[in-house]
């Protein structure tokens, strides 16, 4: 897939593109629908999305809420078969831009985009001014087909960003990801933690979650796919997500134990997947009885992937 982010330098193969429009964070089953009507329309499949996320931009001190980071949306979008990512960075003349001039210099001009797709909810311009069904007349004079995607339901309701990250918060990720078409993932490098872990027979993979939504802290049982260096792969395991309260005031990470597994991931990116939630974080009367509880987890966690 080809990333570009300078939208004033886009190459002409790039050019003419089938694009779906929006943040798509969690590429969620209503951005897959929107991507799904952007693929039907005869042209080379592409996205354009934001970064920072428009919302960080506008209120950088409010707490994380991103379900993915930007380069686990690119390999999500990858997957889906997007030929190019338009990653139009976000900022103050972009967010100062009229409708008009959205469509005109951005979408037209510049990205050269042959067709649109966007949900119903799409708002863009100064102000949010912009609707989609704006989009729709101002496409059609800028040279822009424009499609509409209805809103996507599952269940009982209308599948959102914000219901996923309700669900993940009350610790139901299966929940989440009958919304996102996907197991909800936490992708990063692994980074230097106290080797704690080791000592305990249980060697971990720390990753931040800073910028995220944090799920429900807790212990999950997890599918990792370890994305390069010598040892990629696909392994079972059990997460902790969390501050650990036992050793003290942390940071929050995702510490994971990988099943079946020897080496060294420092430096390596890993994508966990999880699957479902096994408890909530706990202190413990010694670290005899913090093992104990650990090999449960694992026990636990093995029994739940075995079906999943």
């Amino acid at each position: 897939m080809l990333i570009l982010r300078d939208r004033h330098a886009i190459p002409p193969g790039a050019r003419g593109a089938s694009a779906a429009i929006g943040n798509f964070d969690g590429v969620h089953m209503g951005h897959q629908a929107v991507l799904d009507l952007a693929r039907q329309a005869g042209a080379p499949l592409g996205v354009v999305t934001f970064e920072p996320h428009p919302r960080e931009w506008f209120a950088p001190e409010a707490p994380p809420f991103r379900l993915m980071n930007a380069q686990a949306k690119a390999h999500r979008l990858e997957k889906l078969g997007v030929r190019t990512l338009f990653e139009v960075p976000f900022d103050a003349a972009l967010a100062a831009l009229s409708p008009e001039a959205f469509v005109h210099d951005v979408l037209a001009r510049d990205l050269g985009l042959a067709h649109a797709v966007v949900g119903a909810d799409f708002r863009f311009g100064r102000g949010r001014a912009g609707t989609a069904e704006r989009l729709r007349d101002l496409g059609a004079a800028a040279g822009i087909g424009v499609t509409v995607a209805p809103m996507v339901e599952v269940g009982e309701g209308e599948v959102s960003s914000t219901a996923i990250r309700q669900a993940l918060s009350e610790g139901r990720p299966r929940d989440a990801a009958r919304m996102l078409g996907h197991w909800h993932r936490i992708e990063g490098p692994v980074i230097q933690g106290d080797q704690r872990g080791r000592t305990l027979g249980y060697p971990t993979a720390n990753m931040s979650i800073a910028g995220l939504h944090p799920p429900r802290f807790g212990v999950y049982a997890v599918k990792v796919d370890v994305l390069d260096g010598p040892r990629a792969g696909s392994y079972g395991g059990a997460a902790s997500i969390g501050v650990r309260p036992m050793f003290g005031v942390n940071q929050p990470n995702c510490e994971t134990f990988l099943f079946d597994f020897s080496g060294d991931l420092y430096g390596a990116t890993l994508s966990v997947a999880l699957v479902d939630y096994l408890r909530p974080e706990m202190t413990f009367d010694g670290l005899p009885a913090l093992i104990r509880q650990m090999d449960a987890d694992c026990v636990t966690a093995r029994e739940i992937l075995a079906d999943a």
